[in-house]
């Protein structure tokens, strides 16, 4: 974790714009609303329990049951928040009899999630 004195470590001591630098990543820079649905996707990531899913779909196919007997939280918790990764396209379901199977829908998200784990353990 970076600890700065002050804001003085922050901000530029001499005030001169680099034109051709801020015109190409504002000439680059996706719309407005690319990165807000960027910012939506990556808020998903924000709750321990989504975590825990994602991290138990990384593992195995699994259902609302097996998921539930592994976090230790109950199985409306758990629908609830695979609600959440249905919507934001993280995970998929198949139907299997009277069972629904959930895994991740792709390994971009598996990706997506042992980069966090590098970074953190840097």
């Amino acid at each position: 974790m970076y600890k700065f004195q002050d804001n003085s470590d922050l901000e530029c001591e001499d005030i001169q714009v680099h034109s051709d630098v801020v015109n190409e990543v504002t000439h680059n820079m996706p719309d407005d609303e690319m990165l807000y649905d960027l910012a939506e996707f990556f808020k998903v990531f924000a709750d321990s329990t989504r975590i825990k899913i994602i991290y138990a779909l990384s593992k195995s196919e699994l259902c609302v049951c097996d998921i539930s007997e592994i976090l230790n939280v109950s199985q409306s918790a758990v629908s609830h928040q695979l609600r959440m990764l249905k919507q934001m396209k993280l995970v998929k379901y198949r139907r299997e009899g009277k069972s629904i199977f959930y895994s991740l829908s792709d390994e971009h998200i598996e990706d997506i999630f042992n980069k966090g784990m590098e970074h953190i353990c840097e």
